[in-house]
């Protein structure tokens, strides 16, 4: 094994090891042993391992029938057309800044219906090789009244039956529209035949400051009795986290209202009951430290996941590995972020310019690469036949290049 070989073999291993942002995902098992790691689903990669796995949580109950709430004055719902000819735009519409502001139980009053229990059940092996249900938690929101409900990937992914329990207590089945690991999203879709669906208003989270009153709202370790509420502000703006070696998830709201196991996929809301961010992930070694999707960007994949199912990118062909300070340092890397190319997929634009394992993209045309939550985001704006300037490092040396992106195969 020559000198090249070993030092690949130890970035790789190195790699599988680095985790920036120790977090659980906000969803929760109970029931059963651990199984499968209830975080987000890890790219791709012939190099990264993917994080370890979350805490089960095991002690849960059915919710019971909540009773009706009082008539509050509401937003009328953001349109979400899933319709190929007319879909929905990537600015939803908003109440204006003048808008009325609501108190805290009335925003619970006009959400709580919007926002859904989501039960999921999956077969895992236990300690006899045997298969074995489990039951997991999830939180869901109701976009339309066609029965579309969005939530996080990692609610329902692997899940072999899904039940959405809904604020009267009535309980549907539903099935796997779209979903996306690498941004967690996921839309599921109940049959709406029967019920009274109340889409949540979805705001605009670009508008969003940091100290603003936010509130959580979500099934909380499946306690019964309807949603837990919790209330915070906006902590900060932006916020990238690793879940693993592969996968970043960026341009986060990090909120101090408190998130728990069963919260994935619920709404983060302001004082004018408009959904601005999914809950999706906690840091399990802090305190008051939650992360959710800011729902700008989620309108644009969860778009794209009703109309088609699954959302088009533009397609490197690499398999990507975050570099982090500690792996820079460990191996004398020439920069602190950047994605390193763990494998080249013959027949891709990565192959047609010559890409080799090791070397490290930091610039797509005039963006600025720093994790793959930052590709993703790029390859979803520059589509298939698109051609793009690269910048990257092979050795301490600086290249620049072009290709035309692909599709994924």
């Amino acid at each position: 094994m020559n000198f090249l070989e070993i030092r690949r073999r130890r970035i790789h291993r190195a790699a599988s090891a680095v985790l920036v942002i120790s977090l659980i995902a906000v969803a929760c098992n109970f029931g059963q042993p651990v199984q499968e790691p209830v975080g987000i689903a890890p790219a791709a990669s012939s190099v990264a391992a993917t994080a370890e796995a979350t805490q089960a949580v095991t002690t849960a109950t059915a919710p019971s029938v909540v009773p009706p709430l009082p008539t509050v004055e509401e937003p009328s719902p953001t349109p979400f057309v899933d319709g190929a000819d007319n879909p929905p735009t990537s600015e939803p519409e908003s109440l204006s800044q003048q808008a009325e502001k609501f108190t805290t139980p009335d925003v619970v009053k006009i959400l709580t219906p919007s926002v859904v229990q989501v039960v999921t059940e999956t077969l895992s092996m236990n300690m006899f090789n045997q298969a074995s249900p489990s039951q997991g938690v999830g939180t869901g929101i109701v976009l339309n009244a066609d029965g579309h409900i969005m939530t996080n990937n990692h609610v329902v992914d692997g899940a072999r039956r899904i039940t959405v329990i809904f604020e009267n207590g009535e309980s549907r089945e539903a099935k796997v529209v779209g979903n996306d690991f690498q941004t967690d999203l996921a839309v599921i879709r109940v049959e709406a035949d029967g019920l009274e669906l109340r889409p949540a208003k979805l705001g605009v989270s670009a508008d969003m400051q940091v100290g603003e009153d936010v509130i959580a709202i979500g099934h909380a370790l499946g306690l019964p009795g309807g949603p837990t509420v919790s209330k915070g502000v906006v902590s900060a703006l932006g916020r990238s986290i690793d879940t693993d070696s592969s996968t970043t998830i960026v341009d986060l709201i990090q909120t101090d209202a408190e998130i728990n196991p069963g919260n994935s996929g619920g709404a983060l809301v302001n004082d004018r009951a408009e959904v601005i961010g999914i809950n999706t992930a906690i840091i399990q070694s802090g305190r008051g430290i939650g992360f959710a999707i800011n729902i700008d960007d989620a309108k644009i994949v969860v778009s794209q996941l009703m109309e088609r199912g699954y959302v088009v990118r533009g397609f490197i062909g690499i398999s990507p590995v975050n570099v982090t300070p500690g792996l820079a340092s460990r191996f004398d890397l020439p920069v602190t972020k950047g994605i390193l190319v763990g494998r080249v997929i013959a027949g891709t634009a990565a192959a047609d310019i010559g890409l080799r394992v090791e070397d490290i993209i930091v610039q797509l045309g005039a963006t600025p690469i720093l994790n793959t939550g930052e590709l993703s985001k790029f390859l979803i704006t520059h589509q298939p036949g698109e051609t793009v300037a690269v910048v990257y490092y092979r050795g301490d040396t600086e290249m620049q290049d072009e290709f035309t992106l692909g599709g994924r195969p």
